[in-house]
């Protein structure tokens, strides 16, 4: 057997991981044991120099170029080493402009700059390669999209939104937890410097944070999945999860979201546009206030993306990523009932999935 990098225990759930293009699969073991065997082998391919083959599916977006750009050129300044773009699948969807157009300008840079062998087939893809980005920048195929990756036993990280419904996104839940394959998504914003600074701050206990950024919508998506789901997440970045429920107030530049948390906690996600959309985050502490200062990039994103696909540890739980998504629905549904609040245990339950996220 080929020892390969890719050897990716579970070792969060002390379930069976997975033995890279080989398909086998270790029954579950004591969590020591099981991070010993992963250590050790890890090391062994390491020594041989071997990489990740991780394939891409959905050219629509320009984190597909941004995220091969920083694993496969060796002299990027912001490089992340164990890995290399191998394959692709193109997707695209045709009733937004915005996706289909995008598909042969950046499916002809991952073929001729990075050498990208394209696939007609998800299958087929899976066949080549040891992990997946799902990148479509449609959530409405991911579940379709996922199935076969899940199938095949391929660790996954699924870029935003991880679905255009919370009942798709709570079927990929499920399945992953059937096939016991790792996946996690997340918004980049959470892995800025300067949100993990504002994060760490000393304001003694958390009482509350607003967050505040873009919020551009699309017609084929609940109003924050398509691009609120930034803010939001940065919300929960700095907030943790135990929302319980959520009020909001729409217009048509503007949307505040305000969540009650558990212990009397509060955040607020105001969502901008036709206007300014600077984004940011304030944290309100028993001691202090503290207000974060910067931007960022993808590359802190890429390298907990990397990481994951070598421990098969999502640096995001998946139950926190599902109430980041129970918290949007909610959201739209307290729009839609003119502002009312609405329980996330509620739209949870009502989209299939348990009373607690």
């Amino acid at each position: 057997m080929e020892l390969r990098s890719n050897i990716l225990p579970l070792v969060s759930e002390g379930i069976p991981f997975n033995l890279g293009r080989t398909g086998y699969s270790i029954q579950p073991m004591k969590f020591q044991t099981c991070l010993f065997i992963s250590l050790g082998l890890l090391v062994g391919a390491d020594s041989f120099g071997a990489e990740l083959r991780i394939g891409i599916i959905g050219c629509d977006t320009s984190h597909a170029v941004a995220f091969t750009k920083v694993i496969n050129d060796a002299n990027d300044t912001n490089h992340v080493a164990g890995g290399k773009v191998v394959a692709a699948y193109r997707g695209g969807s045709a009733d937004i402009p915005s996706s289909i157009k995008r598909v042969p300008e950046y499916a002809g840079k991952l073929e001729k700059e990075y050498g990208v062998k394209f696939y007609d087939s998800i299958e087929e893809l899976c066949q080549a390669v040891d992990v997946v980005l799902l990148e479509s920048v449609d959530g409405r195929p991911h579940l379709e999209q996922v199935r076969p990756v899940l199938k095949a036993h391929k660790p996954v990280f699924i870029d935003k939104p991880v679905a255009a419904s919370l009942r798709d996104v709570l079927e990929i839940d499920r399945l992953a937890r059937e096939n016991r394959v790792p996946w996690f998504s997340s918004s980049a914003y959470r892995f800025y410097e300067s949100m993990v600074e504002v994060k760490n701050a000393k304001v003694g206990e958390v009482r509350g944070a607003i967050s505040y950024g873009p919020c551009e919508l699309e017609p084929h998506h609940p109003d924050f999945f398509w691009y609120g789901i930034h803010p939001t997440e940065a919300l929960f970045t700095v907030m943790g999860g135990g929302c319980e429920s959520v009020v909001r107030t729409s217009t048509s530049d503007t949307d505040v979201a305000t969540g009650l948390w558990s212990g009397g906690r509060v955040g607020t996600m105001r969502g901008l546009r036709n206007a300014s959309t600077p984004h940011k985050v304030i944290v309100f502490g028993t001691k202090s206030v503290a207000e974060q200062k910067g931007d960022g990039d993808y590359t802190p994103l890429v390298r907990q993306i990397m990481k994951f696909f070598q421990t098969g540890i999502a640096p995001v739980p998946n139950q926190e990523t599902i109430e980041i998504y129970a918290f949007m629905e909610a959201a739209d549904e307290s729009k839609r009932e003119g502002g009312k609040p609405v329980k996330l245990s509620d739209v949870l339950k009502q989209n299939g999935g348990s009373e607690q996220p």
